[in-house]
């Protein structure tokens, strides 16, 4: 992978200016994430806008796709117009507290893969720590902010670290929203969680737990990895 771009196969994603680059988080959410029948769809923390292309190449939607970190914002909207869906996805430049605020739009459905470590080491690189550390967006206004946008049968998508996964369905519940849909994803076999793909409707519903390994013992991509992002990565 280039530090200046990422070739999909039906879309490029320049990074260079972005505070996170293209990771696995995000191509797992991007693909994971059910569509259904969303006419609009948000993107929280778009950084290179990766997720928004993703969910554009699968549906029809209207995508927003909101960053606070003006050179990510920047380097999305470039990325958005370079793409086939540029008449589709709009970039706002912004807080997600200010633009849950401001936004007179609903949304069908909502993802992210947000600012997660609490308490950890910051990055000498101030950027990349807002992108990382959830100081600037705590859970607690994350979930409001959804719960301010969410359509009554909207359903919200995202990626967490395992601990953090599970306090914010904690927290969501408080809120009205109630996860109805997990995947653990393992690293690699019979090795420990690492990430939670999470869904959340207003409904509470019975809860469909699933299992993803990313790699197997030969540390090759699993069978199931690949059928998850094939459609997206010119490997597969």
């Amino acid at each position: 992978m280039s530090n200046q771009s990422f070739r999909f196969k039906q879309f490029s994603v320049r990074q260079e200016k972005s505070a996170m680059k293209v990771g696995t988080d995000g191509v797992m959410l991007g693909a994971w994430a059910a569509i259904g029948d969303a006419n609009r769809i948000l993107d929280i923390g778009t950084g290179t806008g990766l997720i928004a292309l993703m969910l554009a190449q699968r549906s029809n939607a209207k995508i927003d796709a909101v960053e606070i970190d003006e050179p990510s914002a920047q380097q999305a909207k470039d990325n958005f117009a370079n793409s086939k869906w540029s008449n589709r996805i709009n970039l706002f430049c912004s807080s997600f507290q200010n633009f849950a605020k401001e936004s007179n739009e609903k949304y069908d459905l909502i993802v992210s893969n947000p600012p997660y470590f609490v308490k950890s080491l910051k990055s000498p690189e101030v950027a990349r720590t807002v992108a990382r550390h959830n100081e600037l967006l705590p859970h607690d206004e994350l979930i409001e902010g959804i719960n301010t946008l969410l359509t009554e049968d909207g359903r919200f998508v995202g990626i967490f670290p395992y601990i953090e996964g599970n306090v914010f369905v904690a927290k969501a519940s408080n809120y009205g929203l109630f996860c109805t849909k997990r995947v653990n994803v393992l690293g690699k076999v019979n090795g420990p969680v690492k990430r939670l793909l999470l869904e959340f409707e207003r409904k509470h519903k019975a809860l469909v737990e699933d299992t993803l390994c990313i790699r197997g013992d030969n540390s090759e991509y699993t069978a199931e990895y690949i059928e998850l992002t094939k459609n997206f990565y010119l490997a597969f």
